[in-house]
């Protein structure tokens, strides 16, 4: 590699960097970051500043104003699925009958009515024929006495059943909602890379022109310039993909939302960035143990399945029918009775079915439902581990990328650049430094979006946002 041409010694015009002299008068502080390297009088200075910007990706990516595409936020996109969302809606709806059924559970048993007719005379009886001398006609109403308080044991069953429905319809929320926001993060992540990916076009194209203008000076071989011509095939397609990606990421959100909205015409909005607190693994277990509503399902069944057992304790107990009727001109002992009142008691003998199946059906149950909470216990646990596994493991990729690897490959890129332009740099090393510049912001994007999944991840096993 050829060196630039050592100038006069100075004790501050020149510093060293990655083994070439830099002008020392061209350093410069772009967005908090310190440059070394070329006058800024050239391209550098214009197109460092964009590029820095690129990296600032901190601030939300918002939507296109000269397009006039609304642009979405994380919560309006949140409240649109969870209105509009076909399934939610449906399960939303089995809640729904779980409370109608509450309404059957405490109803009491219906009274019976029966209108009887007896004494009619059929066939003449010594000569004297009276079809409805004797007739009497007998109104009847019974009702069944439940003891043992079976209605409000039903009652109490059908609320517990819909407690467990609503909470079933939380935690379906829960998983779709994780759903939706990794579709959402990804139309994010799709976005920055084709902000990126036109920034490093629109970067390259003014090294053509620069390139362009050397090779007319007679400054660039001509197999030089192709060779950097070339090049720009690999940013094209790299912006093809990512328009690709990033139509595909829209589609898909669209469709969680039964949004019929044109894909051009539909935008999201949001901080694209990670935090870099996180609380330790404790401190959420605490909060997914308060806040998981499969859990709460898993210990509001424990409670219906108790209940389940009395009812079927009270449905082995006997009921009795009380009767009560009226009679006029009734044949009984007393001739001179001609309306009369008669009561009943009946009680049913429960020698084989006194409701042993059910009984033990339901104990069973409740040992059944104690297991499946300590599975889902046990799940809780795991979960929460795993996603504050995968957020913690993130945040040590990403913590480097924002204290020095950014920094470092913008610094790299723009020396070799400057390097190459005045000799001091093969056209390999500043290919490969275009490269690399590229590959590094494309793995901090693709860091930050993991991170960015993680945490939805996590706030999913917790069973509420902890981390926006």
């Amino acid at each position: 590699m050829s060196q630039l041409p050592e100038q006069p010694n100075s004790s501050n015009g020149w510093e060293g960097v990655g083994g070439m002299r830099i002008p020392v008068r061209s350093r410069t502080v772009i967005a908090g970051v310190t440059l070394p390297g070329f006058p800024f009088s050239t391209f550098a200075a214009r197109w460092l500043a964009g590029c820095c910007f690129a990296v600032l990706i901190a601030a939300p990516i918002s939507g296109d104003a000269q397009t006039g595409r609304a642009a979405w936020t994380w919560d309006q996109v949140k409240a649109k699925f969870e209105t509009d969302n076909p399934t939610l809606k449906a399960d939303a709806t089995n809640v729904q009958e779980m409370r109608a059924e509450e309404v059957t559970a405490d109803l009491r048993p219906n009274p019976q009515f029966s209108l009887s007719e007896d004494g009619t005379q059929i066939a003449p009886g010594h000569g004297i024929w009276q079809p409805f001398g004797g007739t009497f006609v007998v109104p009847m109403v019974s009702y069944l006495h439940e003891r043992d308080h079976k209605r409000e044991l039903r009652l109490q069953s059908a609320q517990e059943g819909t407690h467990i429905a609503a909470s079933q319809h939380l935690d379906l929320e829960r998983t779709m909602l994780f759903t939706l926001r990794a579709a959402f993060v990804q139309t994010l992540e799709a976005k920055a890379i084709v902000n990126l990916a036109h920034q490093e076009l629109d970067y390259y194209d003014h090294i053509i022109d620069i390139s362009r203008e050397r090779f007319a000076k007679g400054d660039l071989a001509r197999i030089d310039f192709e060779r950097i011509e070339l090049q720009r095939v690999q940013y094209e397609s790299d912006l093809q993909a990512a328009e690709v990606n990033l139509r595909t990421a829209k589609i898909q959100l669209l469709q969680f939302l039964d949004q019929r909205t044109p894909v051009d015409l539909f935008d999201v909005q949001g901080p694209f960035d990670f935090s870099d607190q996180l609380e330790p693994l404790d401190a959420y277990h605490q909060i997914a143990l308060e806040n998981r509503p499969d859990l709460r399902a898993a210990l509001e069944s424990i409670r219906q399945a108790d209940t389940n057992h009395r009812l079927a304790v009270a449905n082995g107990s006997t009921d009795p029918t009380l009767s009560g009727w009226y009679t006029w001109n009734s044949s009984n002992n007393n001739p001179n009775a001609t309306q009369t009142l008669g009561a009943s008691v009946s009680i049913p003998l429960r020698i084989f079915d006194r409701n042993q199946g059910e009984k033990q059906r339901t104990a069973l149950d409740i040992a059944r439902t104690q297991e499946a909470a300590d599975a889902t216990r046990a799940q809780v646990f795991s979960d929460v581990d795993s996603a504050w596994q995968q957020v913690d493991s993130n945040l040590i990729l990403l913590r480097p990328y924002r204290a020095k690897y950014l920094t470092e490959a913008l610094q790299v890129r723009e020396t070799v650049t400057y390097a190459w332009q005045h000799g001091g740099a093969s056209l390999m090393d500043f290919l490969n430094a275009q490269s690399d510049y590229r590959n590094v912001q494309m793995a901090y994007l693709q860091l930050v979006g993991a991170y960015l999944t993680a945490a939805g991840q996590l706030n999913m096993a917790v069973g509420r946002e902890v981390i926006q």
